[in-house]
């Protein structure tokens, strides 16, 4: 067996009592949150035994555990169950609207990462220039900077002032037809059809909400950057290198930057977990139909089934995302070998 496959096997292994245990506490929180479902779905003018019809029906009115050994079976089975909100299946409405927000945050980082790693290594080798200035600027404004106060100046400005922006209704306006799904990524979708109207029209929808978020992300991608760089940059393999005559480009980038590269990949891929979930309130400035706001939707009217598929599954994306990164460590350094973690 291969050192890679060995690694995936043993993290997938260990994450197995994680996602035991956010299904454990995910059941025993929404259970906690303030409210009835069967008060709320039976109507402000129900009466008692309709409301216990309803409760009967939404499988509430059994003792804690049973509905507890109901839910796990059900999971293992993978259904994730009805949403109580939508009608629709959770796991169908995950699968829908798991893509819109995967497009807007990818779209926000990859928008963070062109802008704050270079700024980030700018400022680590000009230490008190404009660059340096400028990265701390940017990052006492990202981290300060509320996301909705952001995106509402944005609109302000881009759509109600200039005109020059969509209007914040969503991933596409109204005209348009969304594309055939595939991946569930409109860029893509439309990209794969030969659309490059529908394409061009998504684009414009996508560009504020990703500049709203990236503006977040980007503070602490390039913090991290610049401090990992001035760590590389006084190391002394550095001198080492300046000292045997290579270029300070071949000193910067194929030894410092590769070096600084493991902290940078780790603060992306918490950036990115992080993101993905917290993301809500961009979603809803821009209409955005992501899983933040279907989260939100259904904690409002307690919507068990559709809490517990959300928390499953931001639990299920984070084991995979933390393999990702662990087999990344591997590329970007050899010496980080699989057999020895």
């Amino acid at each position: 067996m291969s050192g890679t496959l060995r690694t995936v096997i043993v993290r997938l292994s260990q994450a197995i009592p994680v996602i035991l245990g956010v299904v454990v506490v995910s059941f025993v929180l929404t259970r906690a949150l303030p409210g009835d479902p069967a008060v709320y779905f039976a109507g402000m003018a129900a009466d008692e035994n309709s409301i216990a019809e309803t409760r009967t029906a939404l499988g509430l009115d059994k003792p804690m555990a049973q509905q507890f050994l109901v839910y796990a079976g059900d999971v293992l089975a993978g259904d994730l169950g009805q949403s109580l909100s939508t009608g629709q299946p959770v796991l169908q409405d995950l699968m829908t609207r798991l893509p819109a927000s995967l497009e807007l945050t990818l779209t926000a980082l990859v928008l963070s990462c062109l802008i704050a790693i270079p700024l980030g290594i700018l400022a680590a080798t000009r230490p008190g220039s404009v660059a340096d200035h400028l990265c701390r600027v940017l990052v006492t404004a990202g981290v300060s900077l509320p996301t909705f106060f952001t995106g509402v100046v944005l609109i302000y400005v881009f759509y109600y002032l200039l005109g020059v922006a969509p209007s914040p209704v969503g991933r596409l306006d109204f005209i348009y037809i969304e594309p055939d799904r595939i991946t569930g990524f409109y860029l893509i979708d439309a990209a794969l059809v030969g659309d490059w109207e529908t394409w061009g029209a998504a684009a414009k929808q996508l560009i504020l909400p990703a500049i709203t978020l990236s503006l977040f992300t980007l503070a602490p991608l390039a913090r991290m950057t610049r401090a990992a760089m001035l760590s590389a940059l006084s190391s002394d393999y550095i001198r080492t290198a300046r000292a045997a005559g290579l270029t300070e480009s071949k000193v910067l980038y194929a030894y410092a930057f590769r070096n600084a590269l493991l902290p940078v990949v780790t603060t992306l891929g918490m950036v990115f977990s992080f993101t993905l979930g917290a993301n809500v309130l961009v979603e809803k400035v821009f209409a955005w139909p992501g899983i933040g706001s279907y989260a939100v939707e259904a904690l409002v009217v307690s919507d068990y089934a559709a809490v517990q598929g959300f928390v499953l599954a931001m639990a299920l994306l984070f084991v995979a995302l933390n393999l990702i990164i662990d087999l990344t460590y591997t590329l970007i350094d050899p010496r980080i070998g699989f057999e020895t973690r």
